[in-house]
């Protein structure tokens, strides 16, 4: 197996992409694996695969990469559509081939993922981790760069007809940062709402197979332009006392976010060419 993996790496992976993948080491033990699955070498096959959909299909632009932090531990913060993750895939891939200095972000994804057959496998030696305030800690605790979604399902699953409407923050993601010290790098995606455009959740369906929502949606990405504005770092303490003073800073991010998708939007000429 081992062996297959090298060749298929071999043939994928270009020398510039390996490079930048290892100027971004993670620790692992001696099989190659660490704590949460992450194989370096998966990761690199992976990158190689989804870098050409980056530049040639969805044509990404990334603006205001030289914000993400070199080393040291950062929380990536943005909207979420699309249906299925492909926003955290193209934030993943901007910041892997980041000419200010590659990291090998951890992203946090919804729970029912790991459940689908070899999805779940494949999607931990990449990087991604099951969206759970614990693995977020450990991981800032561990100096990784980890990127989560506030609005969970909640975005991931809205329909076309509310695009770029953000939905309602989860306050998660600001007590980790208060706590672990993290800078927080909010993002603002445009594009990937009409990758996969839904005109309707089939609730019943979506009961009936146990996941979170069933899109009535075209059963293939469409080649939408995507661009990704990073914005500045913001730094929040523990000098809060209520739940609705974290609301109100957790409120301030999305406000930075919808700037800064209302930012792309007026930068993106035409949606598909």
């Amino acid at each position: 197996m081992l062996d297959l993996v090298n060749a298929i790496k071999n043939v994928l992976v270009p020398r510039e992409l390996e490079e930048q993948v290892d100027r971004s080491p993670k620790s692992t033990g001696s099989f190659n694996y660490d704590a949460w699955g992450y194989n370096p070498d998966t990761a690199k096959i992976s990158l190689a695969l989804f870098k050409q959909l980056y530049d040639h299909y969805f044509r990404v632009e990334a603006r205001g990469l030289e914000h993400v932090p070199k080393q040291g531990r950062a929380l990536i913060i943005a909207n979420h559509s699309g249906q299925l993750p492909m926003d955290g895939i193209l934030i993943g891939v901007a910041m892997a081939t980041n000419p200010d200095g590659p990291r090998m972000a951890r992203a946090m994804v919804e729970r029912f993922f790991p459940t689908v057959p070899f999805v779940g496998n494949l999607l931990n030696q990449a990087g991604a981790v099951i969206g759970d305030p614990q693995n977020c800690r450990r991981m800032l605790q561990s100096e990784e760069a980890v990127i989560v979604f506030p609005e969970g399902i909640r975005g991931s699953g809205k329909l076309y007809k509310d695009r770029y409407q953000l939905q309602r923050f989860g306050n998660g993601f600001m007590h980790i940062a208060m706590a672990t010290e993290t800078p927080i790098i909010p993002v603002g995606v445009v594009g990937c709402e009409e990758t996969m455009p839904a005109i309707a959740n089939i609730k019943p369906l979506a009961e009936l197979l146990a996941i979170p929502y069933f899109p009535l949606a075209i059963p293939a990405f469409l080649p939408a332009k995507v661009i990704l504005n990073f914005g500045e770092p913001m730094m929040f303490d523990q000098s809060v006392e209520s739940e609705e003073a974290v609301t109100a800073r957790v409120e301030q991010v999305k406000d930075v976010i919808r700037g800064l998708i209302e930012k792309g939007l007026q930068e993106r000429e035409r949606v598909f060419l």
